[in-house]
């Protein structure tokens, strides 16, 4: 649904990502909602200049790939639960490197689970959505499909892949006011991000549809597809070399 009333931001951003690829894994169902703990730490509201983000280091993800047990990384643990903030999200933050480098571990072991640091959080789901159940809504239909599309990048990816960057177009990013989409909370959205990652030695790429906010930390909300005709999953825009992020809309 695009919207009436935005807050446009000036600047695209490129951000530098280099991570590692971990071994093939099992499918699992759909988690329970992730337990409070310590709030999370707001990023600045001012628009970003283009820049990159901090190199990811790939000395945890490795010692996790050699026992055979790949850990997610923290994001915002808790913060859920707190108050939204009209905080700018920063992809120079370590909650935005561990949140992209927990779904490039999904998409490569193909175990959604390890992307929930990085998927918005159902506890702030349930402040934002003006519906009767957004719960519900969240494990059936947000979750549900994000689990697919994680399987269907999988596919489409080798273990040892490794990423380059990630295009972020925060040029299109803007403030969704309360009342749009059944929401009765406002955040940041940004659509059309890019992953580039380098596959037997050429680049290519897919995208991740949108990213939201919740208290200046940006988070997956839908992967592959914001809608589907079909109940499938979807991989966005695969591509040799970068892609094209955008385009700007949507909520």
């Amino acid at each position: 649904m695009r919207l009436a009333r935005r807050t446009p931001l000036a600047a695209a951003v490129i951000a530098a990502a280099l991570l590692t690829g971990c071994s093939s894994g099992a499918h699992p169902s759909a988690p329970a909602s992730p337990a409070p703990a310590s709030p999370a730490s707001t990023a600045s509201n001012a628009s970003p200049a283009t820049s990159a983000s901090p190199q990811l280091s790939s000395a945890s993800a490795s010692a996790a790939q050699a026992a055979g047990s790949p850990a997610a990384m923290p994001v915002a643990p808790g913060a859920g639960a707190l108050p939204q903030t009209r905080a700018l999200p920063s992809i120079q933050s370590v909650a935005f490197r561990n949140a992209m480098q927990d779904l490039w571990l999904a998409v490569t072991t193909g175990n959604p689970d390890l992307a929930l640091p990085a998927f918005f959080p159902l506890a702030a789901y349930q402040q934002v959505k003006a519906i009767a159940d957004p719960a519900a809504d969240w494990h059936n239909r947000l979750w549900h499909d994000f689990a697919l599309d994680v399987g269907a990048a999988h596919a489409v990816v080798d273990p040892a892949d490794r990423v380059a960057r990630i295009i972020v177009p925060t040029a299109d990013a803007a403030w969704i006011d309360p009342g749009a989409c059944y929401n009765s909370i406002g955040y940041w959205h940004v659509p059309g991000v890019r992953v580039v990652y380098t596959q037997h030695g050429q680049q290519r790429s897919f995208g991740v549809a949108s990213l939201i906010s919740w208290r200046g930390v940006w988070y997956v909300v839908h992967f592959g597809a914001v809608t589907r005709s079909t109940v499938t999953g979807i991989v966005d825009q695969p591509a040799a070399g970068p892609g094209v992020p955008g385009p700007p809309g949507g909520c």
